[in-house]
């Protein structure tokens, strides 16, 4: 599996996720599973798209303001994530929060997926991108 197939397969559970979560109600313990396996797959996926995709990128001049950019937006979304974890689920507001969570990880996503994918694709070889899709693997199990 290449890094694209890779964070590819991550990303659609974070969709799926944020999809699941927006139609929960209330400080139910659904609400509070989904939150928490979104909260730990955003972490893992963060880190280890940034060590396996961005920081190999930023050796290249058009990748380096992507990579940037990729990184500020996985900040803003810890930012969202703090709101969240500080806020009541049975709050009005932590819907509010999800809902701009859930725009801004879809934002950062399609950037990522229709943009700076192909700019990735025609810097890495073949060889880097089955090795960098092999390491970032390895690390989001290891995070576990």
């Amino acid at each position: 599996m290449n890094i694209f197939e890779a964070l590819r397969q991550d990303h659609e559970k974070q969709r799926l996720l944020l999809k699941i979560l927006v139609e929960t109600h209330g400080d139910t313990a659904a609400r509070r599973e989904y939150f928490d396996e979104l909260k730990d797959e955003l972490e893992r996926h963060a880190t280890a798209e940034e060590r396996h995709f961005y920081i190999p990128l930023m050796d290249d001049d058009k990748a380096v303001e992507l990579s940037r950019h990729g990184i500020a937006e996985h900040h803003e979304i810890d930012e969202l994530m703090e709101k969240l974890d500080d806020t009541e689920f049975s709050s009005p507001a932590w819907l509010r929060f999800l809902k701009q969570l859930k725009e801004q990880v879809e934002h950062h996503l399609d950037d990522e997926e229709q943009a700076f994918f192909q700019i990735a694709g025609r810097i890495l070889n073949e060889k880097q991108k089955k090795a960098l899709g092999e390491a970032y693997r390895d690390e989001m199990s290891e995070l576990v």
